[in-house]
């Protein structure tokens, strides 16, 4: 009798590798009888009958999945290099076991040929401006294809848009001609703000202040005695001191004539 107990615990012992098996927290299994689907089971030990039933284990994290860089074609013909990341994960690990093969790398693969058609069908200006739209219907293609396989993908992440060096080129001398056009624009404003406020100041002003406030930018700019300014006043800025002067040269003369006239009659 103890002989027969050690044989059937030696066997059990011997047995027990093929009956128990571990699932770690993030991982899910399905059990096959005969190569038929039996049960899931979760993460923690369980047991399975030896021979009879095998298993398979799925990783229920989200996976990221890096879809290799594509020379890719534009809309308006110009020849971009494309690369995108994948985030997904299992939400149901029978259908992600039983109807497809390897799930990661047929969504890589679905990822890859919808990036290909997806960027193909903008232009250039399209996928620069609305890189997050884009990646967006790119996942939902994605999805839509694959709800089948029992994944969730999570987003779709255009990494890098690589630009040929002529096209670099091109697009640098375009935004600098816009940042010139922009300030060409600043300034043609800034002189119309200025010239708009002078012609009011002139309205304002009379022409004897003109005339002082000629001459006070002129003692502003003759600071330093060894220039030698030269300059032409407007004769409606020194018409009045003209006309004054004028008149002044006349009565002076008027003076003069009315005092010889004088002398003579005395004489």
């Amino acid at each position: 009798m103890p002989f027969l107990s050690g044989i059937i615990a030696f066997v059990s012992l011997m047995f027990l590798p093929a009956t128990v098996a571990i699932n770690k927290e993030w991982e899910e299994a399905i059990v096959l009888r005969f190569g038929k689907f039996q049960r899931l089971v979760g993460s923690g030990l369980f047991f399975k009958w030896p021979f009879a039933e095998s298993f398979l284990k799925q990783d229920k994290r989200i996976i990221t999945l890096d879809v290799a860089r594509q020379e890719v074609m534009t809309k308006d013909n110009i020849s971009v290099s494309v690369d995108a990341v994948v985030f997904m994960k299992v939400t149901n690990t029978k259908d992600s076991l039983v109807n497809i093969q390897n799930v990661w790398n047929s969504v890589m693969k679905n990822a890859q040929t919808t990036m290909r058609d997806v960027v193909g069908d903008v232009e250039l200006d399209e996928l620069l401006a609305r890189r997050d739209e884009i990646a967006n219907k790119i996942a939902s293609i994605v999805e839509r294809e694959t709800q089948d396989w029992g994944v969730d993908i999570t987003s779709v992440k255009l990494q890098t848009v690589e630009l040929p060096d002529d096209m670099k080129r091109v697009i640098a001398r375009q935004a600098e001609a816009e940042r010139e056009k922009r300030a060409v624009i600043i300034k043609s404003e800034g002189e119309l703000t200025a010239a708009e406020n002078l012609e009011r100041a002139v309205r304002k002003m009379s022409n004897r202040a003109m005339y002082l406030r000629t001459l006070s930018s002129l003692e502003d700019i003759s600071f330093d005695q060894s220039n030698t300014i030269v300059f032409a006043l407007p004769l409606d800025m020194v018409k009045g001191e003209i006309v004054g002067l004028s008149a002044f040269a006349t009565a002076n003369k008027a003076a003069k004539a009315t005092q010889q006239s004088k002398g003579k009659t005395k004489q």
